[in-house]
């Protein structure tokens, strides 16, 4: 595939309304068009800029087609004490220096600026792997002491690989974290090392039971399936989570691991988990309300009569991008206002300039504003970001 095309990183002194595609001028009124769930071209140009947006009084997080972002990820670190194939090299990464991470206080102050005045609700921590944050228990309890604009508590949640998390859930839950996703691609132990690079298995496992112990429940288990590796563990995943009580979520590998190891062409679909699914028992939609979540509920029943609910990520080939409504803020204080964006808006820089909350936040909603109508993975012309998945946050 194409080499990564360049990140272009936007530093405004002033907020300024900046997209994937040129700063544009302001008009009476803003054109929103719709999409449909299934959007995924990059192509559509942007329209004129919200006057909410130009006038400082952004009020949410809404872009031109008339999505608004309710829930933050927050990537605490781009270290992980794991080295997925699909996510990083064997020998990891460069790893961001510590003076260009945004410090304790610098994430709740943006947390902080996103909850009071840009109507975020949920809040969803993310690495790298995030329990390697000594300070995780004390950004989360200062974010659980938040309230929306409706008067609700935020909602909390952590996605991680698990390790350590048996000796932190308790301490995390007590801090006011509600739930966790917990990344496990095999119960096979050769084949969790081979995808993982490290012989953890027993530990992540006994970060699941410690989870579910400590009530950060529902707990959701993320599976990524690799072609010709872990196939072979969609069943047991299956059997093992509907047995434990715990939801399972298949997912499609994305391009954001090292560059040149996507294959479109070689890529596990959504489909072929799905027949594999029906090999072992029945398959049937869920009759729940989906909203923005990114997975396609199912209703699975095994052959020996258990049931629960299984997830399938298709973000490859069936594409959300029109029910979105996520906003990112990687640890070195950037805006991404998509996981395959070319662009970034620094709130980082900004904080340290001296700005106040009302010019971080329409810059925030700016670079939201941009955001283009889908992640473009299946255009032509698509190029990988730069940034990998650890150095985003998921």
């Amino acid at each position: 595939m194409p080499a990564p095309k360049p990140l272009t990183l936007h530093t405004p002194s002033i907020p300024r309304a900046t997209t994937a595609r040129g700063t544009h001028g302001t008009h009476d009124h803003p054109v929103v068009s719709t999409l449909p769930t299934t959007q995924a071209t990059s192509t559509t140009p942007p329209v004129t800029i919200d006057p909410a947006i130009t006038a400082g009084k952004p009020g949410q997080l809404r872009d031109q087609y008339g999505r608004v972002a309710h829930d933050l990820r927050v990537s605490l670190t781009d270290r992980c004490n794991l080295r997925c194939t699909y996510c990083m090299p064997a020998d990891g990464l460069p790893w961001i220096p510590t003076e260009e991470c945004l410090t304790d206080e610098e994430v709740i102050r943006l947390i902080t600026i996103g909850v009071e005045r840009l109507h975020i609700s949920q809040v969803r921590f993310t690495g790298g792997e995030p329990l390697l944050r000594k300070s995780l228990a004390k950004i989360i309890a200062a974010t659980s002491a938040l309230t929306t604009a409706s008067g609700a508590p935020v909602h909390t949640a952590l996605t991680t690989n698990g390790l350590g998390l048996d000796k932190q859930a308790k301490r995390l839950a007590a801090a006011g974290l509600n739930r966790v996703n917990i990344s496990l691609d095999s119960l096979d132990r050769t084949r969790y090392h081979q995808l993982s690079r490290r012989d953890r298995l027993d530990d992540v496992l006994a970060g699941i039971a410690a989870a579910h112990d400590a009530g950060l429940t529902p707990v959701k288990i993320n599976t990524v399936i690799m072609p010709g590796i872990n196939e072979v563990d969609i069943l047991p995943m299956a059997r093992w989570a509907i047995t434990n009580g715990y939801h399972l979520r298949f997912i499609e590998q994305m391009p954001l691991g090292p560059a040149g190891k996507w294959d479109r062409s070689g890529m596990v679909t959504a489909a072929e988990i799905m027949h594999t699914l029906r090999t072992g028992g029945e398959l049937t939609p869920a009759q729940l309300e989906r909203g923005s979540a990114p997975a396609d509920l199912w209703r699975y029943t095994l052959d020996n009569g258990e049931t629960g609910h299984i997830g399938i990520i298709a973000s490859v080939t069936r594409p959300f991008c029109g029910a979105c409504d996520r906003t990112r803020l990687t640890t070195d204080g950037a805006i991404r206002n998509c996981l395959f964006s070319h662009e970034e808006t620094s709130l980082r820089d900004l904080l340290r300039q001296g700005a106040d909350d009302t010019a971080i936040a329409t810059a925030w909603a700016q670079a939201m504003w941009g955001k283009l109508p889908g992640h473009g993975i299946n255009d032509p012309g698509f190029l990988q970001p730069d940034r990998t998945m650890s150095a985003i946050g998921g």
